[in-house]
């Protein structure tokens, strides 16, 4: 039986994976040529992920096929218990090229104690190259992970890595008679009406919030089920499921009412969670400022209130787990009027800082430094950008909402100019209202940017989507009539397109340092179009000048003289316009910001 997404697959191709079962491959080697060649030819012809189970006797025990970017394990029947390996290595394929195993890849080693996690890159019908890994000794109660390669098909050393899975299980052997090694991770299934493509963004959100992800349901339905959402006759096959592969929680791709919620853990037997709550919990696990903090249990907040009536199950249960982490707070028994109360004491906490981190941005802006925000689709670089142009170091991940807390650096620029530039948190897409609240912090700093650079991963297969979620969010926040300049990131890694959309956004690589001097040059041409110092005399009977002046410039100085007010501020080029329209001056030539 093959597992995972056969959408779309054709029922010849089914049957020509399915002979796979009955192949014999090599005892005494790690990756067969034979069975690399089949996985590339596959990937190719699918464009989506291929996984094997490849057993010591060198037999294939299961085959799964994913998307372009992700795959769900099989049903882990096959296992023993986890006081030794499992007896066969994970060999799956990265379509993308990337030979390098992820986060997830080396989570899912550590978790289910395979005997090897191996990755194998294909692009344009070739291995790019083949990593594998291995468990390693115990250091701070976990075992570490020995990562080989990634090395050229035809060079595998595949008799030393076969030596690494006897190594390891002797490793594992040791750590469990000092003492033990107990690694937990939840057990997800997915479920969503939407899409394969939102089930591959939920997925990347279940792994960045620790879940492993076990299996997928794409389900079709015209609205959804006032009572569970996904259907009583569904929720009872979904309940076998969920039994079958021993699943600790399910999430759902949309946002669920409290009753909804309830029936469906009654349904299922499993907790559940919706894609808000999950996306809480990363943000509990990622937040690093006191700000951040209280706006992440502001929201946790506001999202359980409703949710109270009927939790009492729940409610007693002391917090842990996907979607009940919550910074400072250590119990979920709270009623409706702590919770209230509660709510109150964050935002007047919120409010204090709203009025110091306004008081540093007036501090700025008296300068006349300019700003500059980086902002995106989750995951789109951001930071590895913040980091090229500015020689940082901020956090970089591989996983959705690396970057919570804004960070701000000075980045020179070409003709002698400079700027902050904000790495703001990402974008996503069905982001509910009370988490755009809850990026409030982050999300001024884009609010009150001078220039904003959206930044899009052009390499993704879903660029086109992603970048209109982007303008959708700026739209909600008020800031789409901001000065724009796009940067295409992950040039190096993309299939460029004949035409580039939007035709002026400069292409760039961030991670390999490519077209980001023509970005610097871009954004300095831009910033010169933007706010430049003047002083200017408003009369007295001009006061609506003066006015106009405090709401959309920002002044600098003032000082009243006999023929009325001096002022020096900052204007952009239309703002200069209007303001000696009104005052009945002709400029000396045309204003054109250059």
């Amino acid at each position: 039986m093959i597992h995972g997404n056969l959408t779309g697959i054709r029922e010849s191709v089914l049957n020509e994976l399915e002979k796979l079962y009955d192949a014999e491959f090599e005892r005494d080697v790690f990756l067969p040529d034979r069975l690399l060649n089949l996985l590339v030819r596959y990937t190719e012809q699918l464009n989506r992920e291929l996984l094997v189970y490849l057993g010591r006797d060198g037999t294939v025990l299961e085959i799964a096929v994913g998307s372009i970017g992700s795959i769900a394990l099989p049903e882990l029947h096959l296992r023993r218990n986890l006081d030794r390996l499992s007896g066969f290595r994970c060999i799956h394929t990265h379509p993308g090229g990337g030979a390098r195993l992820s986060d997830v890849d080396l989570q899912a080693l550590r978790l289910l104690r395979f005997d090897s996690m191996c990755a194998v890159g294909v692009a344009e019908g070739r291995c790019t190259g083949i990593s594998a890994a291995f468990l390693g000794e115990v250091e701070y109660d976990n075992l570490t992970i020995v990562v080989r390669g990634p090395v050229k098909p035809g060079r595998i050393p595949q008799q030393l890595w076969m030596k690494e899975i006897e190594l390891a299980e002797e490793r594992v052997r040791r750590a469990i008679e000092k003492g033990g090694l107990v690694e937990e991770a939840e057990k997800a299934m997915l479920i969503s009406t939407d899409s394969e493509e939102s089930l591959d963004e939920l997925a990347s959100l279940a792994e960045t919030a620790g879940a492993m992800v076990i299996t997928r349901v794409l389900q079709s339905r015209q609205r959804p089920d006032p009572a569970t959402f996904i259907g009583s006759g569904k929720a009872e096959e979904l309940a076998l499921v969920c039994q079958a592969m021993e699943i600790d929680l399910a999430i759902l791709d949309d946002e669920l009412t409290g009753a909804q919620q309830r029936n469906l853990e009654n349904a299922l037997g499993v907790r559940v969670i919706d894609r808000t709550a999950l996306i809480l919990d990363i943000f509990a696990q990622r937040a690093q400022s006191a700000e951040g903090k209280l706006q992440v249990e502001l929201a946790q907040m506001k999202y359980r209130l409703p949710r109270l009536a009927g939790m009492g199950a729940a409610l007693s249960r002391l917090g842990g787990g996907i979607g009940t982490r919550g910074p400072g707070e250590t119990q979920l028994e709270v009623d409706r009027r702590r919770v209230r109360r509660r709510i109150d004491d964050l935002e007047a906490q919120l409010k204090e800082l709203k009025k110091q981190r306004d008081l540093r941005r007036a501090r700025r802006e008296k300068t006349g430094q300019t700003t500059v925000a980086l902002v995106g689709y989750t995951n789109a670089g951001k930071s590895t950008l913040l980091n090229a142009l500015s020689g940082s170091d901020v956090l970089v991940e591989d996983k959705l909402f690396a970057t919570l807390d804004p960070v701000m650096r000075q980045v020179e620029l070409p003709e002698n100019r400079s700027c902050l530039v904000v790495d703001t948190v990402g974008f996503i897409r069905k982001l509910p209202h009370p988490l755009v609240q809850a990026f409030r912090s982050t999300l001024e700093e884009a609010l009150y940017a001078d220039l904003l650079v959206i930044v899009s991963d052009l390499s993704s297969p879903h660029y086109a989507q992603q970048r209109a979620t982007v303008y959708d969010v700026l739209n909600e926040l008020g800031a789409a009539d901001k000065p724009i300049l796009e940067a295409l990131n992950k040039a190096d890694r993309a299939k460029l397109p004949d035409i580039i959309e939007p035709a002026d956004a400069i292409l760039i690589s961030a991670r390999e340092g490519e077209g980001l001097d023509r970005l610097r040059l871009a954004i300095s041409r831009r910033i010169a179009t933007l706010r430049h110092r003047t002083e200017l005399v408003i009369p007295y009977d001009k006061g609506n000048v003066l006015s106009l002046l405090h709401d959309k410039g920002q002044v600098l100085e003032e000082e009243y003289l006999a023929e009325g007010t001096r002022v020096s501020c900052m204007l952009d080029a239309a703002l200069y316009r209007r303001v000696l329209g009104m005052l009945g001056i002709r400029p000396a030539r045309d204003e054109d910001g250059e």
